[in-house]
């Protein structure tokens, strides 16, 4: 009797650790990640998209001992990039680092084969940073409301440029077009340094710009800063005013980098990468990383990122449209 009531209890007990174990979430009998985190970034090297990817994968790298890397999968309007991360499973271990390009992407490119909103998981607005005005010295404005008013004088004689079509420099120009009633040619270059150095040599007029590149030929005179295009000043370019304190509060426009996953990770993987990103944002080392672009840590819930990308896809489509851009050949 004692030997049969032993072999019921085992029973029960074999019962009891079978149904706890399938109550257990996914996640928990295996933790992610499993394999190398790759960061597919839509541009070239040394943009920041890619520059932000790399200070995140150095953290992951070093504080969380995760194996990542980061590839640049640049062209298409940043649709090369997000293919790539579509073709991979849907397990977390494929990130796209999204920027003002790829909200805009689905407004700029015809017949475009996915939608942001829903093939895409956002995991984490990770960075924000703002684009610099400038021209080149010989241009007659000394400010954003001089540079208005040569515009003004000069319809579709004067020129901006860009590193591209659909670059946060075109489209910025382009809604600074809008804002201030102007009108001026759109020149865009393969590269950043072209950009440049035909703004150097006074080949354009103006340009919106990240700030890396043009820190130094601001100090030195070779470009005239005009205004940040941030609610306030920056560490870096401390002298110069913002585009609020410039007259013109409405073309604050924030320039900013996250990163998102093919819809149908599970919500652990999405989770653990938040979380971990949103740590190493607050590492001094990154922080510090981060400021020497001009750049700040944003962070925050997926939720968040998810709701910011709504609300620019819906944004940067108005702009387009507003503008009548196309998709050049």
């Amino acid at each position: 009797m004692t030997e049969q009531l032993f072999r019921r209890a085992n029973r029960h007990m074999a019962v009891i650790v079978v149904l706890a174990a399938s109550a257990l979430p996914a996640g928990a009998q295996t933790a992610f990640p499993t394999g190398t985190i790759r960061f597919v970034a839509p541009f070239s090297a040394s943009t920041p998209p890619d520059i932000i990817s790399r200070i995140i994968v150095k953290e992951l790298s070093e504080g969380e001992n995760w194996r990542a890397i980061v590839e640049n999968r640049p062209g298409g309007v940043t649709t090369i990039a997000a293919n790539d991360v579509l073709t991979q499973p849907a397990d977390g271990h494929t990130l796209l680092a999204l920027s003002v390009p790829s909200v805009a992407a689905p407004s700029l490119v015809p017949n475009i084969n996915y939608r942001l909103e829903t093939d895409f998981e956002p995991v984490i607005k990770a960075s924000i940073s703002y684009n610099v005005l400038v021209v080149n010295p010989s241009v007659p404005a000394n400010s954003v409301t001089e540079l208005v008013a040569l515009l003004k004088s000069q319809p579709d004689k004067l020129t901006f440029s860009s590193g591209g079509f659909g670059t946060p420099a075109h489209l910025i120009g382009e809604q600074f077009k809008l804002q201030t009633g102007t009108r001026a040619q759109h020149v865009p270059y393969a590269q950043f340094p072209q950009a440049i150095g035909d703004l150097l040599n006074g080949t354009n007029t103006f340009m919106f710009i990240t700030m890396l590149p043009v820190i130094d030929l601001i100090k030195t005179g070779k470009l005239r800063a005009l205004a940040v295009t941030g609610p306030k000043r920056v560490a870096v370019l401390p002298d110069v005013p913002t585009i609020v304190e410039a007259g013109f509060p409405a073309l604050v426009v924030e320039d900013w980098t996250g990163f998102a996953v093919k819809h149908g990770a599970s919500k652990e993987a999405v989770a653990r990468l938040n979380g971990a990103i949103n740590k190493a944002l607050q590492k001094p080392a990154v922080r510090e990383a981060f400021g020497r672009i001009g750049a700040d840590p944003a962070g925050g819930s997926s939720e968040e990122f998810a709701q910011l990308v709504k609300s620019q896809v819906a944004h940067w489509s108005n702009v387009v449209t507003a503008a009548g851009i196309k998709l050049q050949p």
